[in-house]
């Protein structure tokens, strides 16, 4: 049989101040227990992860540049570039001015570059098919979500024409960044 052990077997926490043959022997041991198991319940475990982010963007100087008439058409191209990305979309809202969305992402996803092609993909889009002077705002906020909290992120999501009938996307973005204590420099805010 044969078998690879990587330098990923192990957390980065347990190597910190491991010595070489200190780390040699633990994957010696991890190769030994690999070995000697002989079913499925006695196997190394699986990788499973639960990934969800809220992501919150917007537009250049926040200017209420997203049409009604192309709005819905946008958050589908979000959704696209999303799922293209190797990423899932599970909910894309927002109004005028800015976007949210929920997204699953995979562990070996690193969250600013997805953010990177997310943006650079569809600001060439909207450039392209709908406004040429398009941009978005430097930066993002983006916020983990639990697995219990999904359902409730989603509604919130399919509900921003209603939230910002009340709230302005500042004072959005505010108490998103307040509540999970995200720190910010209020002068980056407008």
């Amino acid at each position: 049989q044969s078998l690879s052990l990587r330098h990923s077997s192990l957390p980065a926490e347990a190597t910190n101040g491991m010595h070489y043959a200190d780390l040699k022997t633990t994957k010696n041991q991890l190769r030994e227990q690999e070995l000697r198991g002989t079913d499925s319940s006695q196997s190394m475990p699986s990788t499973h992860t639960s990934l969800h982010y809220h992501i919150i963007f917007a537009t250049k100087h926040r200017e209420p540049q997203i049409s009604v008439e192309w709005r819905e058409e946008l958050h589908a191209y979000l959704g696209g570039i999303t799922n293209g990305l190797g990423a899932h979309a599970k909910r894309v809202g927002g109004i005028a001015d800015h976007v949210h969305l929920l997204v699953s992402l995979k562990p070996t996803d690193c969250l600013s570059d997805f953010m990177r092609e997310l943006k650079k993909s569809s600001a060439i889009w909207v450039k392209d098919s709908k406004l040429a002077h398009f941009q978005w705002q430097e930066g993002y906020a983006a916020f983990t979500v639990s697995a219990s909290a999904i359902a409730s992120v989603e509604r919130y999501i399919a509900h921003q024409e209603e939230h910002h009938k009340i709230k302005s996307f500042r004072d959005e973005l505010l108490e998103f960044l307040e509540k999970s204590h995200t720190p910010y420099d209020p002068r980056y805010l407008d």
